[in-house]
């Protein structure tokens, strides 16, 4: 297939590229700067363009069969209100501007899948939240919601849309444990808050491969949980990922306050957290390749 890709040079984005391209397809990656030494695998092609702008990289849109979104701007750092207007414009800008590209496959098969978050659901303490869940009302789950009312503009071009929500995101070249593993191999790792708030992730390998589930099941469309089956608490990731480096955790839990104060209105995403469980892929027989955080961990860092 052809396929066009915002956010494929990311951390994120990168893995999905290598593993789309290993399938044989056709990926086009929109970036902001094609730089000319840049090596990219077989069947990989750039090109150069703001995703939060329009621009003539649109009408290279219309010639994919497949559009991938995972353009924006990272979470993880202390909101001011102009990082939350970052954050905002780089999802909503640029899935509008792809939405409306898709004009010019009127007619014609295509796949819009589209990133989301889990942020959608807002904080539920220990509710099992599934697809079918009402969106929160903080920062986050009104960001999602707009998000993915952007992707669907594109059902009016015609589009099959799916909508990722995508869990906490573990991999080797960033991401979440590239923030946390600096701490844990100083002795430094400890609980969140109380700790008893839910983790929900997934593996870099086992996100690639349910994309490339979802472009072969055609019936699936709308919200997909993307996210282990599997979620924990922040105590246990807390315990598994020390065990995993053999690194002891045996530093008393960050109190709240503190987080509050280092990472202002960000803080109430660490101490608070959502327990999701992806229904749609379990009732699909999508086979995870690592449903259990230990495994996934041991993969990763070993």
């Amino acid at each position: 297939m052809k396929i066009f890709m915002t956010g494929g040079t990311g951390f994120v984005g990168s893995g999905m590229v290598r593993a789309l391209a290993a399938e044989g397809h056709e990926v086009t990656v929109l970036t902001r700067s094609v730089a000319e030494d840049r090596v990219v695998p077989g069947g990989v092609s750039l090109l150069e363009g703001n995703p939060a702008e329009e621009g003539p990289w649109q009408e290279a849109v219309g010639t994919h069969e497949v559009i991938i979104n995972l353009a924006g701007a990272s979470i993880f750092t202390r909101w001011t209100d102009g990082v939350k207007r970052r954050i905002r414009d780089s999802r909503i800008l640029t899935t509008r501007n792809l939405s409306r590209a898709l004009s010019s496959r009127k007619g014609k098969e295509t796949l819009f899948l589209s990133t989301s978050a889990v942020g959608y659901y807002g904080f539920h303490g220990d509710e099992v939240l599934e697809e079918a869940g009402s969106p929160g009302h903080d920062f986050l789950a009104e960001l999602a919601k707009d998000w993915e009312a952007a992707a669907l503009e594109a059902e009016a071009h015609g589009a099959r849309v799916v909508l990722c929500r995508f869990g906490i995101v573990l991999g080797r070249r960033g991401g979440a444990l590239g923030q946390m593993l600096p701490l844990f191999k100083r002795y430094l790792g400890s609980p969140l808050g109380d700790g008893k708030q839910w983790f929900s992730w997934v593996h870099e390998r086992d996100l690639a491969n349910i994309f490339l589930f979802l472009l072969r099941h055609k019936e699936l469309e709308g919200p997909i949980n993307c996210t282990a089956p599997y979620p924990v608490r922040n105590k246990e990731m807390t315990k598994i990922l020390g065990d995993v480096l053999e690194k002891p955790t045996f530093l008393p839990p960050v109190p709240r306050f503190v987080l509050k104060i280092i990472q202002g209105e960000f803080a109430t995403v660490l101490v608070k957290g959502q327990k999701v469980i992806p229904k749609k892929l379990v009732d699909s027989s999508y086979q995870f390749e690592f449903p259990a955080l230990k495994e996934a961990l041991e993969d990763i860092l070993k």
